[in-house]
């Protein structure tokens, strides 16, 4: 026998092997529900947003002796803003118009699906979700699409938007039972946002909830995308999503009152898409501040009492804390410089100080567009109270004249300073309880935390960063060489915690030497 004969017959039994191993079984609802440690079977890991895990092996003692246990290279120059899944000993992560299949132990590829070009919008892309053996991907010029997931064939595709008019799509879906959840984004044209509920095996859509009101509506508002991955609460059977701004973004006049549903959190039955109820952190926004951040669910104690509570670190500059199951306000509280509002509603929702809306000499507001925090996931962590958010204390100058229209952006801005920093905010109080630098400019990498007290994020220098959940000290640091645009992710397999993280176009996944663990 040849060498060439008897290497392609052990890649074929490689294969094999590989399929029945890595490909035992696919999601189903009691994973979603209470996925193992051997799994990151949704964006968020579970259904709550917390990004927070019961994994203790790689603890503040000895994380210090974390180490590459393998690297992949994507070969794409676009940075990886993905939160990969991690099912069956399969990892599932995406870029703009690629998802790629790799064995979670090794890193090795299993597969490479490329979505053929398109002339979407290739801001970049969150990832995937599951349902059963099959997966859902969203790609940059609006369509939906199935695929298998033990080879990555498409199975169908859908459109969910027409790109042609200026729609895009960078989520990754949520799948609650048998509704695959999907959103919209469009900032740049006068577009209604809509969230839209599809059938996993057929592609038909089931519901759609728009966030803004029919065109031919007197003083109609557009906008108010749903760009971002929402959460779900199974007891209560609620879904839970933050929407965009408003459109004319920076130009409020042609559309008076609050402008809702946009920038607002929403709670709707997942079933037919029934609007339960809506919390608006900024009414009749002018500055590009959605809250399309997490809505984390947390049940704990709030003032004495049990409660079933919804948290959100909004870009304008406030945290948030909701009774989730009637959208009520327990708690507002700015987590860093804001100075465009003059006070708080009965609601426990922002009051815009007119003097801070942009103008045609400009107006110095805190925060800058970019937002106190943006698409960078928070991490919840039950054992200290503490929800930990990469923030950017920021100021920016805005500008608004009539000869900018009522189109869009309607206007321009312009950030004078910023700078990254990790804030740990006490839920109960809203004040900050530590900070940790991350560097000038701000920070792109979102946040983990776990049982053992770890808290693992990015810095603005390309750092993977382990502090100390319970005062923010640097336990370990690790440089990738670029920044950070994607939030960490941890599972264990065969008696291994892995944690992954990815910088520019390179998924690592880091672990404590065999030895050690």
């Amino acid at each position: 026998m040849t060498y060439t004969t008897s290497w392609r017959i052990c890649k074929l039994c490689a294969s094999l092997l590989l399929g029945s191993v890595l490909f035992a079984q696919g999601v189903d609802r009691n994973m979603l529900l209470h996925p193992p440690a051997n799994s990151w079977p949704t964006y968020h890991g579970d259904y709550s947003g917390r990004r927070h895990s019961a994994l203790t092996q790689i603890t503040p003692q000895n994380v210090g002796g974390l180490a590459l246990a393998w690297v992949f290279q994507t070969g794409q120059a676009t940075s990886l803003k993905a939160s990969p899944l991690v099912v069956d000993g399969v990892m599932y992560f995406t870029g703009p118009d690629h998802i790629w299949a790799v064995d979670a132990r090794t890193g090795h590829e299993v597969w490479h699906y490329a979505n053929p070009a398109n002339k979407g919008f290739h801001i970049g892309h969150r990832g995937v979700a599951m349902y059963e053996n099959w997966l859902f991907f969203l790609t940059p010029d609006a369509h939906l699409l199935s695929l298998d997931a033990k080879n990555g064939n498409v199975r169908w595709n859908v459109v969910v938007a027409d790109s042609k008019k200026g729609y895009w799509t960078t989520m990754a879906p949520l799948v609650v039972r048998d509704h695959v959840i999907v959103g919209v984004s469009g900032d740049f044209d006068n577009l209604a946002g809509y969230l839209r509920s599809i059938d996993p095996e057929t592609g038909k859509t089931q519901w759609q909830w728009d966030s803004t009101p029919p065109a031919g509506t007197p003083n109609m508002t557009t906008g108010g995308m749903t760009w971002m991955t929402g959460t779900y609460d199974p007891d209560l059977n609620l879904l839970y999503w933050g929407t965009g701004n408003p459109t004319p973004v920076l130009n409020g006049k042609p559309r008076p009152g609050d402008n809702l549903y946009t920038c607002s959190i929403v709670a709707l039955n997942p079933d037919n898409g029934k609007l339960a109820w809506a919390f608006q952190p900024s009414p009749h926004d002018t500055h590009d501040w959605d809250a399309v951040e997490a809505p984390v669910l947390v049940d704990s104690e709030f003032k004495g009492e049990p409660r079933k509570m919804l948290m959100q670190a909004s870009r304008n500059g406030y945290f948030f804390v909701l009774d989730r199951t009637n959208g009520k306000n327990l708690l507002t509280n700015p987590f860093g410089p804001v100075n465009w509002a003059s006070g708080l509603d009965a609601k426990g929702q922002p009051i815009a100080n007119p003097a801070k809306e942009p103008a045609p000499d400009g107006r110095l507001i805190a925060p800058d567009e970019g937002g106190l925090t943006n698409y960078r996931s928070p991490s919840f962590d039950p054992k200290t109270g503490l929800f930990i958010v990469s923030a950017r204390p920021s100021y920016g100058i805005y500008f608004w004249k009539p000869a900018d229209g009522d189109f869009g952006w309607a206007g321009a801005d312009y950030g004078v300073w910023g700078k990254g920093v990790l804030e740990a905010i006490d839920y109960r109080t809203g004040k900050l309880r530590w900070t940790h630098e991350l560097g000038p400019n701000g920070a792109g990498a979102g946040v983990l935390t776990t049982d053992s007290g770890l808290t693992f994020t990015g810095d603005a220098h390309g750092n993977v960063l382990a502090l100390a959940t319970s005062d923010g000290k640097t336990l370990w640091h690790a440089g990738t060489g670029a920044g950070m645009q994607s939030s960490p992710i941890t599972y264990e397999l065969d008696g291994r915690q892995y944690v992954v993280t990815s910088s520019g176009g390179v998924v690592f996944a880091w672990a404590l030497p065999e030895t050690q663990h």
